[in-house]
Parts: structure tokens; C-alpha cells; sequence
């Protein structure tokens, strides 16, 4: 029989705190992979849908304020949620990755890297990268919004 007033005044402390201390880690980790992801965007070969995954799985676990907001940001919400609901990727976002790692990726190792077999490396990373891409499910076009006519109220 478990007594609601136990001998050591703090024996249900630990796991309060081993909760809280979870919490805060997996809001903390959030942070970090938002910040990874943002300079994603403009670093090639470094992901930002990844790391915005992660985040909101993050967020998830540990901070519920957190998670609404990055659902709710125009930028990264969209996709987070068809990402978890489908599993797959929109043609044009598929299509302005694998651009822009050609054209970011390519640029890098000629204007960039002397070394032949770093650009080969980066090249082969690239490619795997764009194979990778192109092996996850096209979201078909969502059809576009109908347009409704207002009455004029004057």
C-alpha cells in the first residue's frame, strides 16, 4: 500500500526532477537542431527539413510552447506537419534542393577546393544527397484553391 505521506519528504522528487531535467534536454536539443536547420539554408549539403524534423520531435517531448510555435512558423510549419502526415516531399521543394546543391555544391569545388580528391568526395556526398532526395515520395501538386466571388456590399 503506497502511503501519501512518505517518510523522506522528497522520495517522489527524483522523478519530478528526472522529468523536468527531460524536458529541458529535449527542448534544449530542439534549440540547437533549429539553429542547425536555419544555417541550412544557406550552407550546401547541410539539410534544414531534417533538422526541422528533428526539432519538432524535440519540441514534442519537451516543450509543448515550442512545438506550437515552430508548427505555426510560415516557413517551417507546412512542411513539418505534411512531412508527418504524408511522408513525402513537394515537387518544387525537391527540385530547388537538388538545384541548389548542383549549383552551390558545384560552385564550392570550382571557384573553392584545389584538391581533386576533396572534390570528388564532395561530389560523390552531393550526389548521394540528390539520390536520397529523389528516392523519398513526391508530394503530388496540392490543386489550387478556388477562387470565391464576394458580393459587392455597396
Amino acid at each position: 500500500m503506497d502511503d501519501p505521506f512518505p517518510s523522506k519528504p522528497n522520495q517522489h522528487l527524483p522523478t519530478d526532477r528526472a522529468a523536468s531535467a527531460r524536458r529541458w534536454l529535449f527542448a534544449s536539443l530542439g534549440c540547437v537542431f533549429v539553429a542547425v536547420g536555419i544555417v541550412g539554408v544557406v550552407v550546401p549539403l547541410l539539410p534544414t527539413t531534417p533538422f526541422m524534423l528533428l526539432a519538432a520531435a524535440c519540441f514534442a517531448r519537451g516543450s509543448p510552447r515550442l512545438y506550437a510555435w515552430l508548427l505555426g512558423t510560415r516557413l517551417f510549419g507546412p512542411t513539418i506537419t505534411a512531412w508527418y502526415e504524408t511522408h513525402t516531399i513537394p515537387r518544387g521543394a525537391k527540385a530547388i534542393a537538388i538545384a541548389l546543391i548542383i549549383i552551390l555544391l558545384g560552385s564550392t569545388m570550382v571557384l573553392f577546393v584545389s584538391n581533386a580528391i576533396v572534390r570528388v568526395a564532395l561530389a560523390l556526398i552531393g550526389l548521394g544527397v540528390i539520390v536520397y532526395l529523389l528516392r523519398i515520395p513526391t508530394r503530388p501538386a496540392s490543386p489550387p484553391t478556388p477562387c470565391v466571388a464576394r458580393p459587392d456590399s455597396g
